[in-house]
């Protein structure tokens, strides 16, 4: 049975969702009724890409198992967090004489890995998780509950262009750091007490090849055995507790 989010984080139709956006509630994404067209529609849909809010064009269906009131083709589901942006993080962070020591989850859509994730990297000082607009899990109340409350503390950025924000953090003197199959290097062996985020890829897709360019190092885990991947929490626990270890 499907379950339906909890109805303070859920607002339906046009007009509310429009006062939402105003209001600059935490909006997770709005889902839009395919072939939906009128003036008050036209309206929402150019303020939804005007503020870059996370959107996708579903069928009736879908929407009916949210609510089964007049949503007027449009669900709004509010996220339980607020995000913040890396761009005012990062020079906080410098301002009180910390290493920066970010995480950014690509493509990471399964919400109870955001959650144990963001419980290690609060257990390991990470000071803020990076995650795309799209094609990531919703910070919902499963993720909230698999984070133990993590998620309420610890700032998670949340952006729509990852390559202007990864490229600004190389700016910043951040190094990325990949952690990927993919690497020939194995993580232990390397020194890290720069400011540095950390990258680390889904299960499936892993770190998107663009986003990979971008990295000065690239590591690996080493693993014994007929299986060569890890769930994608074990593997950013692994790594993040051996940053925290140089860094004490």
């Amino acid at each position: 049975m499907h379950k339906q989010p909890k109805s303070n984080l859920l607002l339906y139709g046009i007009h509310p969702t429009l006062e939402a956006i105003r209001e600059h509630k935490n909006i997770d994404r709005i889902l839009l009724q395919k072939g939906l067209q009128g003036d008050s529609f036209k309206a929402l849909f150019h303020l939804i890409r005007e503020e870059g809010i996370p959107y996708q064009h579903v069928p009736f269906e879908r929407l009916q198992r949210f609510t089964r009131k007049n949503h007027q083709g449009v669900v709004c589901l509010i996220s339980p967090i607020e995000y913040e942006s890396v761009y005012d993080i990062v020079p906080h962070l410098y301002e009180n004489g910390k290493t920066p020591f970010l995480l950014y989850l690509d493509q990471v859509t399964d919400v109870r890995n955001i959650g144990a994730i963001a419980r290690t990297a609060v257990c390991a000082g990470v000071d803020a998780i990076i995650i795309p607009a799209k094609n990531t899990g919703r910070i919902n109340e499963d993720a909230l509950k698999a984070s133990s409350g993590a998620l309420h503390k610890i700032p998670v950025c949340r952006h729509d262009n990852i390559r202007e924000v990864l490229l600004y953090l190389k700016e910043c003197g951040i190094e990325l750091i990949a952690c990927t199959e993919k690497a020939q290097t194995p993580y232990y062996s390397q020194r890290y007490d720069k400011p540095l985020c950390v990258l680390m890829g889904s299960e499936g897709e892993g770190i998107a090849p663009a986003h990979l360019a971008l990295c000065e190092r690239q590591v690996v885990i080493p693993m014994a055995g007929d299986i060569q991947s890890l769930n994608v929490s074990v593997a950013t626990g692994i790594l993040l507790f051996a940053i925290l270890q140089q860094r004490q």
